[in-house]
């Protein structure tokens, strides 16, 4: 790699109870979509159970807040990305990967999501890393690589902690909005 990875960090904490937020999040991510601005739409390619451990592949496709201009200049394989995800239920905890269908020997993501009970609701606790090396993709001066590659990561940093948060603060909202619709 070029450069030292970048942590991707975040914190949220979602006023419901833990094994419902754990549970929704694993069995739920369809439902969040209208939630998260920037995401268009999430396929589940596959979903299986192994040992206690629920392993999931989706497809996500980005895009919503990207002007329309731009979005002439970039291939649906550079807004979209594939979710390697394993959910660990009695640990309380989704390890992921990250795969982009562009530059993806370039890109590299993962990281892991820890849920734990706070105050009557749940903390979640993302931490992930994000490593950019230019070098794999054609036409990048291996003298510019390095700066190109933080530049790069700065900018998918700015995006992705943003829509960590906003995904969970949209699980807070759906989870609300049952709750009271439920005792109404």
């Amino acid at each position: 790699m070029v450069s030292r990875a970048m942590e991707l960090s975040a914190d949220c904490k979602i006023a419901h109870p833990l094994p419902v937020v754990f549970a929704a999040y694993r069995d739920r991510l369809l439902d969040l979509v209208p939630e998260m601005p920037n995401i268009r739409s999430i396929e589940v390619l596959s979903r299986r159970t192994e040992g206690g451990c629920v392993r999931m592949h989706n497809l996500w496709h980005g895009g919503g807040e990207i002007p329309a201009a731009a979005r002439a200049f970039l291939s649906e394989s550079m807004l979209s990305w594939d979710d390697h995800a394993s959910w660990d239920e009695q640990a309380m905890r989704c390890d992921w990967r990250i795969e982009t269908r562009a530059f993806r020997r370039a890109v590299h993501c993962q990281g892991s999501n820890r849920y734990t009970s706070v105050d009557g609701g749940t903390l979640l606790e993302i931490r992930g890393v994000l490593e950019v090396d230019p070098r794999t993709v054609a036409g990048v001066p291996n003298l510019l690589a390095p700066r190109i590659g933080k530049l790069v990561e700065s900018m998918l940093a700015e995006r992705i902690q943003p829509n960590l948060v906003a995904m969970a603060q949209g699980l807070d909202r759906l989870l609300t909005r049952e709750a009271t619709a439920g005792s109404g």
